[in-house]
């Protein structure tokens, strides 16, 4: 039995993982990723099952007599298929559906059509491209070791990504588009073994197994591409259809996977700089700090609209009374400013770089491409930022830490709305942030609701306490470190309040770090005000979310993503742009795809949240990212990993969620 089929297959209804000697309840076999065809959807299977399961109906080319046409290959070479398109120059686009197929390239690996697009303006036609990890232009893969652990594959499949798509541009080619963090993408896959030999067992299983296999002869690299079929009006190009195919597809995909001379020292660098992210986290864990950023440092970006480092940026350099060195794989000694646990505020006078700062330790969650100028920049990976979202659904949370006896004596023990405030709205989500285990908050006053942050002593006299339902963060800021052990970094340069409640002041002036937390100790002492802090912050209520009632519409569903916006689930739209870990288009159309599976296939009135998303995150674990694939045919190829704090948060904002 296979590990996949151990984890789902039990017939008992409920299925359970060792870890540990611990069992626990995972996706259940009656509601779990076993599609409509019964055999479950994970994994890779050769291609005769692929053929064995497809309805050939589609493709035959006389339905009356059941004769195939002569020119219709399925299983040949690449050659065979270049011709098969020159032949069908001037037919109707729907005759493309006869190429669907694999098709043995010379250079030894193969090329899958999967799915061809019905009519020109549909969705690009569907393929996948198996090559050999022991190829002589992949030899540095095996020559480096580049195989032997899963974050060395990771890095190189993201590293791949990004060289076929800049090959593909300007093409009729194309995959997904990378941004500037590395990670876990559906893009290209590594797996263990070669054509009929990849069964599926041999995924890589979510890159997270951590075996050493440096023969690079037992794995495969899987391009997952697209391909948009030309036509003039409704007529086949079939000339232009062969050149992509039998020219553009060649000469560009063998281009990017020549990991020779100036590109193989690339790839060794992305290995490095996604080794040393990781290291240098554990080592933030390890201390008990919040974030580490080295010196030299480039926080600063190009624009509001691009992720590129800024070519004049001012370089971090560490203070000395906040600086550390550690040591790094690839790196070696490094210097770098520490943000240590508890309540840390960031101050300075307008366009500083307050943000800016409070910008690169939110994305340090995530390693970054060498050049970025965050290479260097890790906090720890369960830190969320939370914003005001006005109109956002908040269903079933305890809100009474921050929201007390509303007027007309309505409860804020499982507060429920489908239209917040924004100090509501942002209670909620420091609350659910709570929930789904984060260890780190982020706020920044630009985007926050001000009754939420900050209750002044003039105010607090004007409008006396019994009076007023928000209990001010600044009121509840120690007390969570304190009794929950969840750190705070904010960003503050509008009240002096926090200044009694920080452990640690930094100031940005002309981007340049200072520490001031002993100014700011003087200050507060100076100009003391009566302090309102309290001793206590209560543990968030555990929710129980209800499965999904049966669909009821008739129609297709719609599981999609608009960007890193919104995720669409059938006719309702989630408005997800305040969930900041959201970086990567695939990763809010992962995020769709998971509130779908959770909704339909774990919730159970029974579980928490937090336990649906560990048996989720065990899940992607276990198949990688397609546990999301819609059948054995289907191969997700813009996913990419999100983190389960995200998926929180996208439940969390879901207006059909049902609390027992």
């Amino acid at each position: 039995m296979s590990e996949r089929e151990g984890y789902r297959g039990r017939p008992s209804g409920r299925s359970e993982r060792r870890d540990g000697g611990r069992s626990r309840q995972g996706y259940r076999d009656s509601r779990g990723y076993d599609r409509r065809d019964g055999r479950g959807h994970g994994g890779y299977r050769d291609y005769r099952d692929y053929r064995d399961y497809r309805d050939y109906r589609d493709y035959r080319g006389d339905r009356q007599g059941g004769r195939r046409d002569r020119d219709e290959p399925r299983d040949g070479l690449l050659t065979d298929l270049v011709g098969h398109l020159r032949a069908l120059d001037g037919r109707s686009y729907a005759a493309y559906k006869a190429i669907v197929g694999r098709y043995e390239a010379p250079g030894g690996w193969v090329l899958h059509v999967d799915k061809v697009q019905p009519d020109p303006f549909a969705p690009p036609t569907r393929v996948h491209v198996d090559v050999p990890a022991d190829l002589p232009a992949l030899a540095l893969l095996e020559d480096e070791g580049l195989l032997t652990t899963a974050d060395r594959r990771l890095a190189v499949s993201d590293f791949l990504t990004r060289e076929l798509h800049a090959c593909f541009r300007g093409t009729d080619l194309s995959i997904a588009a990378p941004g500037q963090e590395i990670l876990e993408r559906s893009s290209v896959v590594l797996r263990r073994g070669f054509g009929a030999d990849a069964g599926a067992d041999a995924v890589d299983s979510g890159m997270a197994r951590g075996e050493d296999s440096s023969a690079a002869a037992g794995w495969t690299i899987e391009v997952r591409a697209r391909i948009a079929l030309p036509a003039q009006g409704r007529s086949i190009q079939g000339q232009a259809a062969s050149r992509i195919v039998g020219r553009d597809l060649v000469r560009e995909l063998e281009t990017a996977l020549d990991l020779s001379g100036e590109r193989a020292q690339r790839l060794l660098a992305h290995v490095a700089a996604l080794e040393d992210h990781r290291a240098l986290t554990e080592v933030v864990r390890q201390q008990g700090w919040v974030a580490f950023l080295a010196d030299g440092s480039v926080l600063p970006r190009r624009s509001g609209v691009s992720d590129e480092p800024l070519a004049e940026g001012v370089p971090l350099a560490a203070p000395d009374s906040l600086a550390a060195t550690v040591e790094l794989p690839h790196a070696g000694t490094v210097r770098g400013a520490v943000v240590g646990a508890g309540v840390t505020l960031v101050v300075g006078g307008g366009y500083h770089g307050k943000s800016t700062l409070l910008g690169a330790v939110e994305r340090g969650v995530y390693p970054h491409v060498p050049g970025d100028g965050r290479e260097l920049v890790a906090t720890l990976p369960d830190a969320v930022k939370v914003r005001a979202a006005d109109g956002r659904a908040v269903t079933g949370v305890d809100l009474s830490p921050f929201i007390s006896h509303l007027p007309g004596g309505r409860d804020t023990v499982s507060f429920t709305t489908r239209n917040a405030s924004g100090s509501t709205s942002q209670a909620a989500s420091i609350v659910e942030a709570l929930e789904a285990g984060a260890g780190v908050l982020l706020l920044d006053e630009d985007t926050s609701a001000t009754n939420l942050l900050i209750r002044d002593s003039r105010m607090r006299r004007l409008v006396a306490d019994e009076r007023e339902p928000i209990t001010p963060l600044v009121d509840r800021i120690g007390a969570l470190a304190r009794s929950r052990g969840v750190s705070t970094v904010m960003v503050m340069g509008g009240s002096g309040d926090y200044l009694d409640v920080a452990d640690r002041v930094l100031l940005m002036d002309s981007y340049h770090l200072r520490d001031a937390t002993d100014q700011a100790r003087q200050v507060a002492a100076d100009q003391p005000r009566a302090l309102t802090a309290l001793e206590d912050f209560p543990a968030p209520t555990a929710r129980l979310p209800r499965p999904a009632p049966p669909r009821t519409r008739r129609g297709p569903s719609r599981t999609r993503a608009l960007g890193t916006r919104a995720v669409v689930l059938d006719r309702e739209e989630i408005d997800i742009s305040d969930v900041a870990g959201v970086v990567d288009p695939g990763q809010a159309e992962a995020l769709a795809y998971a509130l779908r599976a959770l909704l339909e296939q774990r919730f159970d009135g029974e579980s928490s949240l937090d336990e649906c998303l560990r048996d989720l995150e065990a899940l992607l674990d276990d198949e990688s990212l397609d546990a999301f694939a819609q059948g054995p045919w289907d191969r997700p190829a813009f996913l990419v990993r999100p983190r389960m704090v995200d998926v929180a948060a996208v439940v969390s904002r879901y207006r059909g969620l049902e609390l027992a």
